[in-house]
């Protein structure tokens, strides 16, 4: 196969992720970046060609993409932005509100098929990479109850979509959340109890917030704790900071996970398969996973199909660039 011609859409951690990915990928070539402020991007980037995301005409004709990345938000980008491109492009993206997938995959599945693309919706580390170990789990061990925990470590692990969502809180300025996964609660499920949890049993969530000059800082925590599929359910602690205090202390994108599935096997046995990534960044762990989903893209688009897919739907051999011979010899 030809070098993948990939079109970035959104340039902020994540964009910047797929940038360094693609260097590490032989078998596929950046085009160019679109941007509804393509002269920021300019100036970051230098020697790769930015335009204006809503100059469909002209990039389509300049990039003519194979697939775009789509690195916009969960929050509000995606659900504007992906039936748009789907319907002009293939494109890959990383929606990560789990509780709008359906709704989401409808809406991009409708986009692609009529315009005869192909779509991979919600693919990163988690929805994405946990989703297929849950559902493996879930065959391999019928009847087994599923779990994910988020930042293990001590200081958490920094969730981008949470973090863009209380970005998109008036009065905001800047923010960072952290995730931390609740130990006892993963101590329950490997002693064997398989409790049925609800979501605020398995995490807390932390939130560093910059206010603007003025904001009405009560109503921004109210508007954080109330928000739904974000941060309703959790418990939610929110501390105001300086962008000094922000970037110095809260430095760096780590993350990590864990996803869990027990139940029993035959005659009662108990059974457990364990899942655990670890992320010295959590955009560039995001970056990597898209790119791979992007040369999936390219090459179901080449066989012809159409349509919205998760990681649920594509062969994992489509993932990588390794022959079968390679796979056969050394990864099986």
């Amino acid at each position: 196969m030809s070098q993948i011609k990939v079109v970035i859409s959104g340039f902020g951690n994540v964009g910047r992720g797929v940038v360094e990915s693609i260097k590490r990928n032989s078998d596929m070539k950046l085009v160019g970046i679109l941007s509804r402020n393509p002269d920021r991007v300019r100036r970051e980037v230098g020697d790769v060609a930015v335009l204006n995301v809503n100059d469909t005409d002209t990039w389509l004709k300049e990039f003519a993409p194979d697939v775009v990345i789509l690195c916009g938000g969960s929050k509000n980008d995606l659900p504007e932005w992906g039936p748009k491109m789907a319907k002009l492009v293939n494109t890959v993206d990383s929606f990560d509100n789990h509780s709008r997938v359906p709704e989401y995959f409808a809406e991009m599945d409708k986009a692609a098929l009529e315009s005869g693309h192909v779509s991979v919706i919600s693919t990163g580390w988690d929805p994405g990479i946990f989703s297929l170990e849950r559902v493996l789990a879930g065959a391999f061990i019928p009847g087994a109850r599923a779990y994910g925990f988020y930042g293990l470590g001590e200081k958490g692990g920094l969730s981008m979509g949470h973090s863009d969502a209380l970005r998109t809180i008036k009065g905001v300025k800047d923010a960072r959340q952290y995730t931390h996964a609740i130990p006892e609660a993963i101590d329950e499920i490997r002693a064997g109890k398989n409790p049925q949890f609800q979501p605020g049993d398995m995490h807390t969530r932390e939130c560093f917030v910059v206010a603007e000059e003025g904001a009405d800082k009560d109503e921004i925590v109210k508007t954080i704790k109330e928000m739904p599929g974000y941060f309703a359910p959790y418990k939610t602690n929110v501390t105001f900071v300086s962008q000094e205090e922000l970037d110095s202390k809260y430095a760096g994108f780590p993350h990590d996970g864990l996803a869990i599935a027990a139940g029993t096997t035959g005659n009662g046995n108990s059974a457990r398969v364990e899942y655990r990534c670890v992320w010295g960044s959590n955009p560039e762990a995001t970056a990597n996973v898209l790119v791979a989903h992007a040369r999936a893209v390219a090459r179901l688009a080449k066989e012809g199909k159409s349509g919205a897919m998760t990681i649920l739907d594509i062969p994992a051999s489509y993932f990588t660039n390794l022959d079968r011979a390679e796979l056969l010899k050394h990864w099986i």
